[in-house]
């Protein structure tokens, strides 16, 4: 509980890239209803497309490991996103650890994409677990036939819960890590190698959308997104895949020089995209 109650005062990844869209409204409140009741939802909009669900989407699902219910640490991400690829961008505030188990979160991520789906061309993104989830709502989207994302974006994704991490490598991802958050969000061992708690497990990855996969050289997560992305391109799905060198699992914010470039080239795939 402290985890979310202080995650605000204590996040301040991403400060030094609110390169645009910081002149954009506060993102509108919404509550989107899913099997889990309704879920709190934000909304970064060009002015145009404000309230309009008809209005293309990008779904965020933020990191936080399964135990940081905070959205808001992706505010610089998802106000850059929508004043730069001028799309809505639909920050999901799913449920974590404690209060929720493997697959709520997923399930719930799905539901909201779902909807707006219903009335929207959309896209799917995230970073570290929020990444992982991302790649979970497309494979759910495929078996379910609920909707067709155009686009799924995994930053630094979290692909794999069953496999231990090294230990002693080069990443800030420690082992204890791993186990806090089994142990807090997927506490039956028996559901961490499900294609929507491990996406890189999945059986087939065939019929997902292209897929952006952005890892980083020194990341202890790196393997899950290099691995996923070779296994996309065996499958026949496009894949732009980039390393950022010389960096962790801040990718973005250890280098922001880089990062001007790749952010522009999501927002530009985005912007495509949902075309």
């Amino acid at each position: 509980m402290l985890i979310h109650a202080g995650a605000r005062f204590a996040v301040r990844y991403g400060e030094d890239l609110r390169l645009a869209g910081s002149d954009l409204p506060r993102p509108r409140r919404l509550r989107v209803p899913t099997r889990h009741g309704p879920v709190p939802v934000r909304e970064y909009a060009p002015p145009a497309l404000r309230g309009r669900d008809d209005a293309p989407a990008h779904v965020h699902l933020h990191g936080g490991a399964w135990l940081m219910r905070h959205p808001g640490m992706d505010d610089w991400w998802c106000r850059y996103l929508a004043a730069t690829a001028g799309v809505r961008v639909l920050n999901v505030d799913f449920t974590t650890a404690p209060y929720a188990v493997y697959p709520r979160a997923q399930e719930q991520s799905h539901d909201v994409a779902a909807r707006a789906a219903a009335s929207a061309s959309v896209s799917v993104g995230g970073f570290s677990s929020g990444g992982g989830m991302a790649a979970a709502v497309c494979l759910m989207a495929r078996d379910t036939a609920s909707f067709v994302p155009r686009l799924q974006v995994l930053g630094v994704p979290a692909l794999d819960l069953a496999t231990e991490v090294p230990r002693g490598g080069p990443g800030t991802i420690a082992p204890s890590l791993r186990a806090l958050v089994r142990a807090a969000y997927f506490p039956d061992p028996a559901t961490r190698a499900e294609a929507y708690a491990s996406p890189l497990l999945a059986p087939s990855l065939a019929g997902l959308p292209r897929a952006l996969v952005l890892t980083a050289e020194r990341d202890t997560l790196r393997r899950d997104g290099d691995d996923y992305a070779v296994r996309l391109r065996e499958a026949g799905v496009e894949v732009w895949h980039d390393v950022t060198p010389g960096v962790d699992h801040y990718f973005l914010t250890e280098d922001p020089v880089r990062a001007r470039a790749t952010m522009a080239r999501i927002a530009t795939e985005v912007a495509a995209a949902l075309a």
